[in-house]
């Protein structure tokens, strides 16, 4: 967990789901945490299903955005989806790994990134992280609440 990175701006990109729906990251309008991961990386597909209940628990507070990093992209991501049954998690496909390649050229994931209600980074999670504790949850609030 760093926040080495506090104050970088959310990148201007657009990504879309397998239904063609346009998602553009910079015209969001609060607190976003956005989930960089893959159907092939172990950790990402634990985290999955942690993060659609914290997605729920944090509500209207902040929208959890999980961006795939699949080649593949919706041939993979869609039967995923379906099987894990995710309530609150959209299954957005950036298959050119355009959004890794501006946050973490290494390639490293899963990366979590916490950005505020103006676009600015405010903290960042690298690897698996255990987003079901209730503390995971107070992580967020209260780095949003820091700035």
């Amino acid at each position: 967990m760093v926040r080495k990175f506090a104050g970088t701006p959310i990148p201007a990109m657009q990504f879309s789901d397998p239904a063609g729906e346009t998602l553009d990251l910079a015209a969001q309008d609060g607190p976003v945490l956005i989930n960089l991961w893959a159907t092939w990386c172990a950790p990402c597909v634990k985290e999955m299903p942690q993060l659609d209940a914290l997605a729920a628990t944090l509500g209207d507070e902040v929208r959890v955005i999980t961006v795939s990093q699949d080649v593949r992209g919706a041939e993979v991501v869609t039967p995923f989806f379906a099987k894990g049954g995710y309530a609150r998690l959209e299954p957005w496909l950036d298959p050119d790994a355009e959004l890794s390649a501006q946050f973490t050229p290494e390639g490293v994931l899963p990366l979590t990134i916490l950005f505020d209600a103006t676009g600015k980074e405010v903290l960042r999670v690298t690897g698996g992280y255990d987003w079901s504790t209730p503390e995971a949850a107070t992580l967020v609030r209260e780095a949003l609440a820091a700035g």
